[in-house]
């Protein structure tokens, strides 16, 4: 990917002429994530351009869409960054946030979190669940919890909302909250927050027959 260069008059300053590496992709479809200067705006690019011309070029395509979709339907929302754009379809272009994550900040207050429980509350009235919370991928900026990352974010329908599985997802991103907030403040949720992200009994069955399997899978191993 040709990222644009910086002309000494760009906002952004002299020190983005050149792009520079925050993180190396090695996992699988993982991306490697620039910040950089797009159109004048301190930017992130998250790129996958070195799987142009395999097999993985398509499920690439489709994260970098997939996420660009979502980062349009939170258009102007302060808890998200601003989408800038697709480039060639395999890196996405959004907005710089600066401050400090959750897993780097020295100190957290409970506003922090407040914000934070009702971002993912009005989130997921809007049908999102982000479905990989955690302390990197939150910025606190300004006083204001901005969450990154919405590769693994899932939109369902309307009509889908109320289904177990949609639920479960939505459990899970507020009980990530409730686990940061005990560890970085020692806050510990009250009755009808703990109600709220204990497990159904069915999800608790799920795991256990998990459990008994992989023991299973392990002894005949």
């Amino acid at each position: 990917m040709n990222l644009p260069a910086v002309s000494s008059s760009d906002p952004c300053g002299d020190d983005a002429a050149m792009p520079l590496l925050l993180k190396r992709g090695e996992r699988f479809l993982e991306p490697d994530v620039y910040r950089t200067c797009l159109d004048g705006q301190p930017a992130v690019v998250k790129d996958y351009t070195r799987y142009r011309g395999t097999p993985l070029s398509l499920l690439a395509r489709v994260l970098v869409h997939h996420e660009a979709h979502i980062l349009q339907r939170l258009s102007g929302w302060k808890h998200a960054p601003a989408l800038l754009g697709t480039l060639g379809g395999l890196a996405l272009g959004m907005e710089f946030i600066p401050g400090q994550t959750l897993t780097t900040a020295q100190a957290v207050s409970g506003e922090v979190f407040e914000q934070l429980q009702q971002a993912l509350e009005r989130l997921h009235a809007a049908g999102i669940t982000h479905n990989d919370l955690h302390g990197t991928n939150v910025v606190v900026s300004g006083g204001v919890p901005v969450l990154l990352d919405f590769t693994a974010a899932w939109r369902t329908p309307r009509w889908l909302r109320r289904n177990p599985i949609t639920r479960q997802l939505s459990r899970s991103d507020l009980k990530n909250l409730v686990k940061m907030r005990q560890r970085l403040t020692g806050q510990q949720p009250d009755e009808t927050l703990v109600a709220r992200v204990a497990d159904p009994g069915w999800v608790a069955a799920v795991r256990q027959g998990w459990k008994r399997f992989y023991a299973w899978a392990k002894r005949v191993g």
